[in-house]
């Protein structure tokens, strides 16, 4: 049932993220950064000062502060697609994914702000402790506007099926499954691990958006200081290097990077395409869904929230995603020598599945990776692989791919256990090396660690509890909106109960690699841009009427900031109490 699930999510990937899809977002974030006439300033300097509570009324509509909005909305994008996301990109794409990376955060910046004022201008502040909000109900009303109700139920129904997907996969079970694999990593059983979380989810979610706003303001400061503080550690041991790293992030960007160590080697549109899919999973821009904790901001001008809104983007992917992509790089994790080595290249020999290398042995680690790793040996349930060119079909040219294996106990000790591959003609190992899967978070621990052995498996441990418990509490009230307009608020005890033990089913163990990683993140971001832009497109002029509106007003002096409170009181919501 899991193959066949994997193998499903693979051709849906395919055709929801056409590379077409790609340049349509790219030429969104585009379309909307010149009709704002560059909003990102306006995100970077007035964005600021809102969420600073200088412009906070108490009297105003809504249910949390502009800096608690913001909180939620971050805790979902600052996440484990920052650290996690970024590894994958780089391990598949290369350091020139991260450049496309920053592409998508700059004009992801206009994208957002776009999404945010259509959600604040037609969200529904009836029950003022529990506002409505999102492109579920932009459709809704904004069709009706136009005398097509019938569409817009529809239209907003499709979009809340799209939210539910990439709730439980990139919201809930890619982050509980890093969670997982880095407790594993740390000595801690990954179903354990995966029960304690949901566990945790399960205590915030109950309190609704009050809690998840509250736990979110308190949270997303303190993680995102402790994750930068540390990233800047590396950086600092490692500042000779930087100047030469951000040069080979953009010479990569539109060039092939060579194979070398653990990496496969990709092209252009390799780097191209993990550069925009896992910015769009970090920073969630165009996917519709932090407009929904944004629609429950406590202000009376929708487009104030909106230029708040803009702000994601750039801490999410411009600062958090590049930091943690130059601690890979810098470290050398991501074209790394392996971890083992073998007396020769394997031979593989066929099975009845497949082709598989002759060998079950375990050579020993090398000096460096003992020291990395900070043990002897290998662990029960490691993922390991060689590297081998392998023909599909007689005719085709070899292709440098991934044999993995699992380590297992048997009565004559560790062992691998290879799974077969499919191949015209026996593969040919590259090298003698063999690597220790590293996907996920735990290829950020790892160049981490590098750098200090035990820092990155302490860093990210904690930093990966913190950022997936703040993800998935985020995650589960998005998912809980969708849930409300589809069948009512009747449903919503039930879906948190099925949130929470998708977790545990995340840990359970049949998501192994990078590759079946991405395919079920990937699922829920890719249907929700097909849900959410078109929404965007058709009603985005709605929104940049009230934009441009907004700026005549603040440049004419007619709002009035007053000084900012205390920031205890900001970060706490008092302000506006």
């Amino acid at each position: 049932m899991i193959d066949s699930f994997m193998n499903w999510s693979g051709y849906v990937d395919t055709v929801i993220w056409h590379p077409i899809v790609l340049y349509i977002v790219l030429g969104v974030g585009v379309l909307f950064t010149i009709w704002t006439r560059f909003c990102q300033h306006r995100a970077l300097t007035h964005g600021v000062a809102v969420t600073l509570g200088r412009y906070d009324e108490k009297g105003d509509p809504g249910a949390i502060n502009h800096f608690q909005a913001l909180s939620a909305a971050l805790s979902a994008t600052v996440g484990l697609g920052n650290i996690g996301g970024v590894a994958v990109a780089i391990a598949l794409g290369g350091p020139g994914a991260v450049f496309w990376m920053w592409v998508v955060g700059l004009f992801g910046m206009a994208i957002k702000t776009t999404e945010v004022a259509l959600s604040m201008l037609y969200r529904d502040t009836s029950d003022p402790d529990n506002p409505r909000g999102g492109p579920m109900w932009v459709a809704r009303k904004a069709f009706a506007e136009r005398g097509m109700g019938g569409v817009g139920t529809i239209v907003g129904g499709i979009f809340c099926v799209t939210l539910l997907t990439s709730a439980v996969t990139g919201g809930n079970m890619f982050q509980a499954w890093n969670v997982g694999e880095v407790s594993q990593a740390a000595g801690m059983p990954r179903q354990a691990a995966g029960i304690l979380l949901a566990v945790m989810v399960g205590v915030v979610i109950i309190g609704g958006v009050k809690r998840i706003g509250a736990v979110a303001g308190r949270l997303v400061p303190f993680m995102c200081l402790l994750y930068l503080v540390a990233a800047f550690y590396v950086l600092l041991l490692n500042l000779p290097q930087i100047p030469g790293l951000l040069a080979l992030i953009v010479q990569q960007a539109f060039s092939p990077t060579e194979a070398g160590g653990a990496f496969l080697g990709g092209t252009l549109g390799t780097a191209f395409a993990w550069g925009l899919k896992r910015a769009l999973f970090s920073s969630e821009a165009g996917q519709g869904s932090s407009p929904i904790a944004h629609s429950a901001a406590k202000t009376g001008e929708p487009i104030r929230e909106a230029v708040v809104g803009g702000l994601e983007p750039f801490i999410d992917t411009l600062v958090v995603c590049t930091l943690t992509a130059l601690v890979i790089l810098s470290s050398g994790v991501w074209n790394r020598p392996g971890e083992a080595h073998f007396a020769a290249p394997l031979t593989f020999v066929q099975v009845e599945e497949g082709w598989v290398p002759d060998s079950v042995e375990l050579p020993n680690r090398t000096t460096a990776s003992r020291r990395v790793m900070r043990r002897e040996g290998w662990m029960v349930d490691e993922n390991v692989f060689v590297l081998a060119n392998v023909t599909a079909e007689t005719g085709e040219t070899a292709v440098r791919t991934q044999v993995t294996g699992e380590v297992i106990d048997t009565d004559t000790g560790l062992q691998i256990d290879w799974e077969p591959i499919e191949a015209a003609v026996a593969p040919e190992m590259i090298g003698t090396d063999l690597f220790q899967v590293f996907a996920g978070a735990t290829l950020t621990t790892y160049a981490f660690d590098k750098v200090q052995p035990g820092m990155g498996t302490y860093l990210v441990l904690v930093a990966s509890w913190l950022f997936a418990f703040s993800t998935m509490i985020s995650w589960a009230y998005y998912g809980e909106q969708g849930i409300i307009y589809l069948f009512g608020r009747g449903a919503v005890l039930p879906y948190k109960f099925i949130y929470c033990g998708l977790a545990i089913v995340a840990t359970a163990g049949f998501i192994q690699t990078d590759v079946e990683l991405d395919r079920v993140t990937s699922l829920g971001t890719g249907v929700m841009l097909w849900a959410n832009i078109p929404i965007m497109l058709i009603f985005g002029g709605i929104a940049m009427k009230a934009y441009h509106e907004y700026m005549r007003r603040l440049d004419a002096g007619e709002f009035h900031p007053h000084a900012a409170p205390p920031l205890e009181d900001v970060v706490e919501g008092r302000d506006v109490e």
